[in-house]
């Protein structure tokens, strides 16, 4: 894997495009945040005037047995790995669960990793947004751990920070730079109940924007045929997303739908065989609403 052209693909929150060498292919990529990778697509493909047609490259290239590993350690490594202008109808998709209303968050709109309420949490998440008629104009926010509760601990109002569950928290930045992931996940988790139990629905929406920004969030909106890959378990850089509604949250607009999977887990090689009952613990705990209307079953049926 390499970087060629006179911008090398690791700059950090560059802009501007590089050259990415990676499964015997040329990658014009970009770094619009230091844990950003963005693939736009294979370079060959951005000679001609014309626009090319959205291809499976992520399944025909970069997914394929023989790099899937080295692709994997790309998302460790980097912590959000954006792959756009893919088109795909691979079976191990399933539609993106949570509903969200005006006087009600979603779980989905709280910072969290997949697999937060088991032993066991996948390896990534991919998030992508299918080619499809209608637009997803509600965005999807991805900041590094320690970043989003360094954030949510930043801009939390002191009248929060005062309560009981909170009073007793060293909560300043030094104490934060220390913390283990454990730790971290113990205080966001006194944080979100403080939240969600003192703020109404739009109150709870607004301090959540605040967080995006304070933690530097990616929240580009959704592009047809973008996938996303979150690194959400592992021993480097590990993120954490929400549902990220970045004005009031009015209702009945038309918007669409995302799918997802738990790529290292479910896009199986030759010869293994899937943890059923980790998958169906992982969608247990996605609700059974799909963004206001009844979800797609699981590719696994019912559990």
């Amino acid at each position: 894997m390499s970087a060629n052209t006179s911008h090398n693909a690791t700059t950090l929150s560059d802009t501007s495009t590089s050259v990415l060498e990676f499964a015997n292919c040329q990658w014009r990529v970009r770094r619009p945040k230091p844990f950003v990778l963005v693939i736009e697509g294979e370079e060959k493909d951005f000679k001609g005037h014309a626009a090319q047609a959205p291809t499976d490259y992520l399944h025909d290239k970069l997914l394929l047995p023989e790099w899937r590993e080295a692709f994997y350690k790309l998302v460790d490594a980097t912590g959000l790995v954006v792959c756009l202008n893919v088109h795909t109808q691979h079976p191990t998709y399933r539609d993106v669960r949570g509903r969200s209303s005006k006087g009600r968050l979603s779980q989905g709109e709280y910072y969290h990793h997949d697999g937060c309420t088991g032993p066991v949490k996948p390896r990534f998440v991919e998030i992508r947004c299918p080619i499809q008629p209608q637009t997803r104009g509600v965005a999807t926010a991805v900041a590094p751990h320690h970043d989003v509760v360094k954030a949510m601990a930043q801009v939390l109002p002191a009248e929060l920070a005062a309560t009981s569950a909170l009073a007793t928290q060293d909560m300043c930045p030094e104490a934060l730079k220390h913390m283990d992931y454990a730790a971290l996940d113990h205080l966001q988790g006194l944080i979100t109940r403080t939240v969600r139990k003192k703020l109404n629905a739009e109150g709870a929406r607004s301090y959540f924007r605040q967080v995006d920004a304070a933690a530097n969030a990616y929240f580009e909106p959704w592009a047809l045929g973008e996938s996303r890959f979150i690194a959400n378990a592992n021993s480097g850089i590990t993120m954490q997303h929400r549902r990220a509604y970045q004005a009031p949250h009015t209702g009945g607009v038309a918007n669409g739908h995302l799918v997802k999977r738990w790529t290292n887990e479910e896009l199986l090689l030759p010869g293994q065989v899937a943890d059923l009952a980790l998958i169906a613990a992982l969608c247990s705990e996605e609700g059974d609403e799909a963004d206001g209307e009844r979800a797609e079953g699981c590719y696994l049926g019912a559990h």
